[in-house]
């Protein structure tokens, strides 16, 4: 056989081989140098958003009471987010007092945080406290709060803002900017430009 013919026989296995040697070398390479391979964390199906009409929320806390109750005639979960939007939200903050009446109020939007800790009342915030009789047998009068921009901790009974505020409880009047405040004992703390009028109290 002419070693000429032989060669030209061989060369198409020895082309074969080659290209099948060069692939797996670099499968290999690309094996041991690439990045490690991605790891699915994601569990459970995904849950899309949805916007309901007339709806009201209630909160609970660990002891199994209800605490804030939150009404809207537009709520809003976005999708990739498990907070709650709220347009022209009505709410009540117990006063988690025996014989105490709930705050209720109203703000012109609302957020709320997936665990229901942290309420964002934005634009103006009204509240109110109906008038009642405490423990001792007082009467205690009607109590009026005007503010805006409102960050309220639900489970803690206790909210604040930067902005200006106006209470007003019976005769009495206050008002400044910024505020700290605690529903359960009734405490309020003007934070600057402060201004009160106390009539003295009848006896």
């Amino acid at each position: 056989m002419n070693l000429r013919l032989w060669l030209r026989d061989r060369r198409l296995p020895f082309a074969i081989v080659v290209v099948a040697l060069a692939a797996g070398v670099s499968q290999l390479l690309l094996w041991w140098l690439g990045p490690a391979p991605r790891t699915h964390d994601f569990v459970g199906p995904p849950r899309s958003g949805y916007t309901l009409t007339n709806a009201k929320v209630i909160e609970y806390g660990i002891d199994g009471r209800p605490g804030l109750h939150v009404q809207s005639p537009h709520l809003e979960r976005r999708e990739g987010d498990e907070s709650l939007y709220l347009n022209a939200p009505t709410f009540q903050m117990p006063a988690r007092k025996p014989g105490v009446p709930d705050w209720q109020g109203q703000s012109l939007y609302g957020w709320v945080n997936k665990p229901g800790t942290l309420l964002k009342l934005q634009g103006p915030v009204y509240m109110h406290r109906p008038a009642f009789t405490d423990a001792r047998g007082v009467a205690q009068p009607e109590a009026t709060m005007h503010t805006s921009e409102v960050t309220a901790w639900p489970k803690e009974n206790r909210m604040e803002s930067a902005e200006p505020v106006q209470m007003t409880q019976g005769d009495r009047r206050m008002s400044g900017v910024g505020m700290r405040a605690n529903l359960t004992d009734n405490h309020l703390e003007l934070l600057d430009d402060s201004h009160g009028t106390f009539p003295p109290r009848k006896r």
